[in-house]
């Protein structure tokens, strides 16, 4: 297995997640959400379980129309997303150039 192949990362909705918090700043929990088609609470769990790896960064505020949170990686999150999808890629490019296996009899 590739040494940045991250397990915990890999998971569907960590990484569906992290990748979709990779090119911003702070995202809407809202807007994460919906983009990753889940429920608030299943998103939460999510949240909690990156944020507690030190991947991704909460930030909750209130004002004259609620409560807001918003979400963006850590250094560490962004890096080890880098890194995920990079051994993500070899593992692609490597499967693509492997000669067929023989066909048998």
């Amino acid at each position: 297995m590739d040494p940045d192949f991250d397990e915990f990362l890999h998971v569907q909705a960590r990484l569906s997640v992290v990748a979709l918090l990779a090119p911003a700043d702070w995202v809407a929990f809202g807007f994460v959400r919906d983009a990753v088609d889940t429920s608030d609470s299943a998103l939460s769990k999510q949240i909690t379980a990156l944020a507690e790896a030190g991947y991704v960064e909460v930030r909750k505020t209130r004002n004259h129309t609620g409560r807001h949170t918003h979400l963006r990686l850590t250094a560490h999150g962004r890096q080890a997303f880098q890194r995920h999808a990079s051994a993500l890629e070899r593992i692609v490019a490597a499967a693509r150039t492997a000669d067929p296996a023989p066909e048998p009899g």
